[in-house]
């Protein structure tokens, strides 16, 4: 059977077995095929199961739009001021200069890159929109290495599911599955609007996840961990986000 026909396959019953018996069996449906988020507990579970699923059968491989400059936001909203986490303010001061960015996990050859080694590797520029689940949002121009770039040089496994990043801030992190860390807009970002990523927004390396809200755009970041499983991070559930009840797929 070939990727196409499966793919409709499932997705005609996952949209059959959703108007016949409902999301409960809808979500065991997508479990047969490993389409379970790992927030999916609770009364939710059968919801959150559904729509990821469902993006992931019919929205594959779709791009967030992209935008003219003369559409960039001015200014670009700012939600709070910049941390004032110790580490970061002291890697500030020398201009991120001892900043690092580890990467480990399932991979062959874990590493620990520094902002300079990363502004070299090949980079991309996006115009996108970015919008929170507070009500507010901004379009702005990103620059930043695409993920899959950091994942082949460090050789991750074919085997990984998932991608976990982490902020400086402990509680500020998330994941996404291997189909959005290979996405072509997900990028490891490092400017903005024509200059360095500013604080507020991030600096000096943040996660930019056009395809999801916000939140999954983490700022601060300092590691990325390659893994099968996200059973070991956090509470399970994928994400801080999805600890304080927002959804871990929440794609857009």
């Amino acid at each position: 059977m070939t990727a196409l026909s499966r793919r409709k396959l499932i997705t005609g019953g996952v949209t059959a077995v959703s108007g016949i018996a409902g999301l409960a069996a809808a979500s065991r449906l997508a479990a047969r095929y490993g389409l379970v988020p790992p927030d999916a507990t609770g009364i939710y579970a059968p919801g959150h199961t559904l729509t990821y699923a469902a993006q992931r059968l019919i929205g594959a491989g779709s791009l967030a739009r992209e935008f003219r400059r003369d559409q960039i936001s001015r200014p670009s909203y700012v939600n709070g001021k910049a941390t004032r986490n110790p580490g970061f303010v002291r890697s500030q001061a020398g201009g991120f200069a001892d900043w690092r960015l580890a990467v480990d996990g399932m991979v062959a050859r874990p590493g620990s890159f520094s902002v300079a080694e990363i502004r070299t590797y090949p980079s991309r520029n996006q115009i996108t929109h970015l919008a929170c689940e507070e009500g507010w949002s901004f379009i702005a121009e990103w620059t930043g290495v695409p993920l899959s770039h950091i994942l082949d040089r460090v050789g991750a496994s074919p085997q990984a599911r998932y991608v976990v990043y982490q902020s400086i801030e402990p509680n500020w992190w998330d994941s996404v599955d291997m189909e959005d860390a290979l996405h072509p807009q997900t990028l490891v970002t490092y400017g903005m609007n024509g200059g360095d990523l500013p604080a507020g927004h991030g600096a000096p390396l943040r996660m930019r996840v056009p395809r999801h809200i916000g939140y999954k755009s983490v700022k601060y970041l300092t590691r990325i961990v390659v893994t099968d499983s996200l059973k070991g991070f956090g509470k399970g559930m994928g994400s801080g986000a999805a600890e304080r009840g927002y959804s871990w797929y929440n794609g857009i």
